[in-house]
């Protein structure tokens, strides 16, 4: 097993301009979201998902980075939820509209909480849908990474982060 490589600590101002909102609205839905920082020392993924047009996701992405380690075997999100449904996307690719590798996670609402999330256990997705016969995700190709809600879950959500590592 790696050590722990830090990819993102969100424990400044600038450490949330890497992330910009994929909200629904690329396909005509009403869903807002954005990575603010905090000023007690880390992100918020925040916002509204509606439902009124029948799509309801929100998500925010880094922009494309070198991010990939071989060997890697788990990414490792420092988070204090809401009590809501989230997932972590990763991109191996810049394309827009690629696949994505997913992942879902539920944090308790009220306490961080240092959540492993087995690469194995990420899902070949486009657009939310399963793509089949895709290889696993490959993490030394890791360039962009990314959080979203989704799931019918209307309604205010913010998801706290500290930091998000590989390991």
């Amino acid at each position: 097993m790696l050590p722990r490589e830090l990819l993102f600590r969100f424990d400044t101002a600038a450490s949330v301009a890497y992330f910009a909102p994929v909200d629904d609205r690329v396909m005509g839905g009403r869903s807002v979201s954005r990575l603010r920082h905090d000023p007690a020392g880390h992100a918020v993924f925040e916002g509204e998902v509606s439902l009124s047009d029948g799509v309801g996701f929100a998500s925010v992405r880094s922009r494309p980075l070198s991010l990939g380690h071989a060997g890697a075997s788990s990414l490792c999100i420092e988070v204090l939820g809401d009590g809501k449904r989230y997932k972590l996307n990763l991109r191996t690719d810049e394309l827009f509209d690629g696949v994505a590798y997913q992942a879902g996670f539920q944090p308790a609402p009220g306490a961080w909480e240092l959540l492993r999330l087995p690469l194995a256990s990420f899902v070949a997705t486009r657009r939310g849908r399963p793509v089949e016969n895709m290889p696993g995700c490959q993490p030394a190709l890791l360039r962009q990474l990314g959080l979203a809600i989704g799931d019918r879950q209307a309604g205010p959500f913010a998801l706290a982060l500290r930091s998000i590592m590989l390991e």
